[in-house]
């Protein structure tokens, strides 16, 4: 058979695009070839290429699995106060804390499908926001509505405080604070400052050692870190991909350090790896001093038990 009648064979395809530079379908992944805005698109699919057409309706996403949560900005929280953040919501913002359906997508992100119908719940919940009251006083609300009630008074508290927090850094005291209200989560968010602020006191003194150790290393190797550089970026993306990461910018510091900025489990993290080796130097998250023992490849695996542990701190925001 002649294969080669199919190169130049165009497919159409409708699949939702949320940003950068690729789109994923059922079973691949294909490159944009000129990104259109956020949303649903009828792809022109040619070979590993996707030419975005026009505008559609949502398709194909009745077979797949259905996450059902309370909506906390643009994030769907859902049971055991996991919130994730969910693409393509309406033009016309929905009310805080609403009820919502959404279906993964094939590259595991969160679809929004719709709105569920409300009860009595959500609407004493988003008055006893207004009011700044808890939440302990109603009863027979869901735990997904409790975990996203306390994730929008710890928001309210971050604003006035100016703290900033991520919710995989707060998600084991969450139902704490719904109960407790704007008390418990000034407290926890000032717990969350302090021990950011002795984890960078901490890396600055170990960051001036090892900038001198970095500039010697560069001055004797300076023929060759350009080349190390462009083969830096790759080895990053195949480590990161290798352990369920998703790579989204890089960022050179140097010649012997790249700051890399990836997504996992919903979350956006930045560290700093030495170019040559990936071996993590800040891993951007407190570690307790054993960042180096960790390389990119594994950061992740050590993310996600931080995560489940309740014991993760991040201290560099994008």
């Amino acid at each position: 058979m002649d294969y080669r009648k199919f190169l130049g064979k165009v497919e159409s395809e409708v699949l939702p695009y949320f940003g950068g530079a690729s789109v994923d379908a059922a079973s691949r992944r294909l490159r944009v070839s000129t990104p259109p805005a956020p949303g649903w698109w009828r792809f022109d699919v040619q070979g590993r290429t996707a030419t975005a057409r026009e505008p559609a309706e949502p398709q194909g996403l009745d077979g797949l699995p259905l996450v059902r949560g309370h909506l906390w900005g643009s994030r769907l929280v859902r049971e055991g106060a996991v919130a994730e953040p969910v693409k393509l919501l309406p033009e016309e913002e929905p009310p805080r804390l609403s009820p919502v359906r959404a279906r993964r997508w094939h590259d595991g992100t969160l679809v929004f499908e719709g709105l569920d119908f409300e009860g009595e719940a959500e609407g004493s919940a988003r008055l006893l926001l207004e009011e700044g009251r808890a939440l302990a006083e109603v009863k027979a609300v869901p735990a997904s509505l409790r975990a996203a009630f306390g994730y929008a008074v710890l928001e309210g508290a971050s604003r006035a405080l100016g703290i900033r927090f991520s919710p995989v850094e707060v998600r084991g005291q969450v139902l704490c604070v719904s109960e407790g209200g704007r008390p418990a989560a000034e407290a926890r968010l000032r717990a969350l400052a302090t021990e950011r602020d002795a984890h960078v006191r901490e890396m600055d003194a170990r960051q001036k050692a090892l900038e001198l150790q970095a500039e010697l290393a560069r001055l004797r190797s300076q023929p060759r870190h350009l080349e190390r550089q462009a083969q830096g970026a790759v080895r990053v993306e195949r480590a990161l991909e290798a352990a369920g990461a998703r790579l989204l910018d890089t960022r050179r510091l140097g010649s012997e350090r790249l700051e890399v900025t990836f997504g996992f489990m919903g979350e956006r993290f930045i560290s700093i790896v030495e170019a040559s080796t990936l071996q993590v130097v800040d891993a951007g998250i407190c570690l307790a001093g054993s960042d180096r023992e960790v390389t990119l490849e594994s950061l992740p695996s050590v993310i996600r038990e931080a995560i489940e542990d309740d014991v993760l701190v991040i201290t560099r925001h994008v």
